[in-house]
């Protein structure tokens, strides 16, 4: 039988699907109108911002209308596009989009900010998540929940190392991109909060479970081939309830995050912060 609880939340997630992809084209239309008001770096930087966001936003609809517990095979929706494989391919590159973004911002900054640190935290976030989604996909072939456990902690120290990035920026940035990275850092900060407290432990508890009930996991090729064809169809929220909180504020409040980095990236300048050169300063005259 139907549970309200979960297709209040269904519907709750196609609505959040709906307004950020409205979104994600108010930022595109801006991106166009302000193109050539925009330098050509800044220009390319706000394309790639959009392309990647896209990616992201389109990803995370998809994600929301065919809801996928990937290593339990349920879905809510009896459809091939509710297909663990293809949910998941969805899920990869939307994530590595997503985390592509942070890395082409802090990047952008690091250079014109002259932070060396800042650029070598940009280059280490995208090979971390790539090696996420391996553990990920490991996870989701053989059902064997160590994969999320290692997933779920490289997410971690990822959105650590991007809050310790924006920190290490405030000081020589300021306007709009100072108040973003105080924002972001923010979010960045709870979200690491949130899976140290919830994520990482729920995963962690699923793995000592796989340990005290010991059962078969698949072998690499004969999950693929399980997991493209197989799915529980289910609307208990027992079923759901590990993964409600997650998905809510990821289907949301992850994409807003997403679709900023756009609106921050045409409003771009340089962030350091540097007094007007002494031919253009003001002389005030002395009074005799």
């Amino acid at each position: 039988m139907l549970s309200f609880n979960v297709t209040d939340w269904w519907q709750f997630l196609c609505a959040a699907a709906g307004c950020n992809i409205v979104f994600w084209l108010l930022a595109a239309v801006a991106v166009r109108q302000r193109r050539s008001s925009l330098s050509a770096e800044a220009y390319a930087l706000s394309r790639s911002q959009l392309l990647l966001s896209g990616f992201y936003v389109f990803g995370c609809a998809w994600r929301s209308a065919f809801p996928l517990y990937d290593v339990g095979r349920i879905a809510l929706v009896d459809s091939w596009l509710s297909s663990i494989v293809l949910g998941r391919t969805v899920a990869t590159i939307a994530e590595l989009s997503f985390i592509a973004q942070w890395a082409l911002m802090l990047h952008h900054f690091a250079v014109k900010a002259g932070k060396p640190a800042v650029r070598t935290i940009a280059l280490a976030l995208l090979p971390l998540i790539a090696l996420a989604e391996l553990s990920c996909w490991y996870a989701v072939l053989t059902t064997a929940n160590v994969g999320q456990v290692f997933e779920a902690l490289l997410w971690t120290i990822t959105g650590a190392l991007a809050v310790i990035g924006m920190w290490l920026l405030l000081p020589v940035t300021s306007g709009l991109q100072r108040r973003m990275l105080w924002i972001w850092s923010i979010v960045g900060v709870t979200y690491v909060a949130f899976m140290i407290r919830y994520d990482v432990p729920m995963y962690w508890s699923r793995w000592l479970s796989d340990g005290a009930h010991p059962r078969p996991f698949l072998g690499l090729t004969q999950g693929l081939f399980d997991a493209a064809a197989r799915r529980i169809v289910s609307y208990r929220w027992a079923d759901w309830r590990g993964e409600i909180a997650w998905m809510s504020l990821y289907f949301s409040i992850a994409v807003w995050a997403s679709i900023s980095l756009v609106s921050v990236s045409i409003r771009e300048a340089h962030p350091l912060k540097s007094k007007p050169p002494s031919f253009c300063r003001k002389i005030t005259p002395r009074a005799s």
